[in-house]
């Protein structure tokens, strides 16, 4: 029997992968870059500068695009760091949004899979509790109020998607500990209260009668 030629298979072969191995590249380099944008981005949120996170913000979704003509091409290089650079981009996103207390954009606004969407925004509440936190410190009891609502709301959402992790991301574990962050928030909110109260009493009695 002859020996087979390969010759023009493995031309075949070898573009096709060529081509797939470039896009696995950018696909990584661009959600290395996104996930440290989108990091710095969240920081500059709780400097208070919205306009750096604004720019930041850009940035990633600029490399979200790129990404995502990639996998279009390649649908099956969606693994598990195109996921969480999706999920970092939409924490920032969702994070910017809820703390200027305006209507939260979906998946499809942001550009990103649902399930990087739900776990963006569960892991929007440890930025919420740490807002939460920066009010609680310089007095600000009815704004940290307002932020705990918040958390509240997201929660509310997340416990009832009840759907397999394989299609939700690990939606699971990520709804856990926000619920575990949402519990520390609630008695730190409220023991800031009652203080708040009992200071308040405590000045009343102390002022000279008459």
């Amino acid at each position: 029997m002859a020996r087979p030629d390969l010759g023009a298979v493995e031309r075949l072969v070898r573009e096709e992968l060529d081509a797939k191995f470039s896009s696995r590249e950018a696909i990584l380099q661009n959600s290395r870059k996104m996930i440290q944008l989108s990091a710095k981005a969240i920081r500059a949120l709780h400097r208070g500068d919205f306009d750096d996170a604004e720019e930041l913000m850009n940035e990633a979704e600029l490399l979200l695009d790129e990404t995502s003509t990639e996998l279009a091409d390649h649908p099956d290089l969606n693994a598990g760091f195109a996921h969480d650079a999706a999920k970092e981009y939409a924490e920032a996103r969702l994070t910017f949004a809820l703390f200027q207390g305006g209507e939260l954009p979906d998946h499809h606004a942001l550009g990103v899979p649902v399930a990087s969407y739900l776990n963006g925004l569960g892991e929007a509440v440890g930025e919420l509790r740490r807002r939460l936190l920066d009010q609680l410190r310089t007095g600000e009891v009815t704004a940290a109020e307002a932020t705990f609502d918040a958390m509240d709301e997201v929660m509310d959402l997340l416990v009832g998607l009840d759907y397999p992790d394989g299609m939700t991301g690990g939606l699971r574990r990520t709804t856990d500990v926000a619920r575990q962050l949402i519990e520390r928030s609630r008695a730190d909110l409220a023991t800031t209260i009652v203080q708040e109260r009992l200071r308040a009493e405590l000045a009343k009695e102390s002022r000279p009668s008459g």
